[in-house]
């Protein structure tokens, strides 16, 4: 979607808005330097979005700026990911609250991820267990070490997955 900025205002419009701003106005459906001009604005340029310079930090928009070109850009600013606040029981809940349960939230999620991954590994070896099938020490192990994936010091950060036997 297209962004201009309306030089008298500073304001950012898309094309869509600018058209309702100028409802008695035929205008062409692409627009060039003599449309911005007519118009009074300029287009921003959609620029990549920088990677947070650390943890817990975000990076989101914060209107335009000019470039070292004169070009209207898209702004960037970096935030704290959390901050210090009251709950409505006028208990604070500190930054390093905050930090914590996200961790835990994600630790929980990954380690939902690798069961169901060492879940399916253990489905894939299932029909070894069948009574007609003679299931081998190395199968048989390599079973019980998927099953003991979940007991690995470091799970769900860093799991040694076992090799599955010929």
């Amino acid at each position: 979607m297209s962004q201009y900025r309306i030089r008298s205002t500073g304001e950012v419009k898309t094309q869509g808005q600018i058209r309702n701003i100028h409802k008695n106005v035929s205008l062409p459906k692409v627009w060039g330097a003599n449309v911005h001009e007519s118009l009074g604005i300029d287009p921003v340029t959609p620029t990549a979005q920088p990677e947070p310079s650390g943890d817990y930090k975000v990076v989101v928009r914060n209107g335009v700026e000019q470039d070292a070109n004169g070009n209207w850009v898209w702004a960037w600013t970096e935030n704290d990911m959390f901050q210090e606040y009251t709950d409505e029981d006028n208990n604070v809940v500190t930054v390093q609250d905050q930090i914590d349960a996200k961790v835990a939230a994600d630790n929980a999620a990954l380690a939902s991820t690798e069961r169901a991954t060492r879940d399916e590994l253990l489905k894939a070896t299932d029909h070894y267990g069948l009574s007609d099938v003679t299931m081998t020490e190395a199968m048989t192990a390599y079973r019980q070490a998927l099953r003991d994936v979940l007991q690995q010091a470091g799970f769900p950060q860093t799991i040694t997955w076992p090799t599955k036997p010929e």
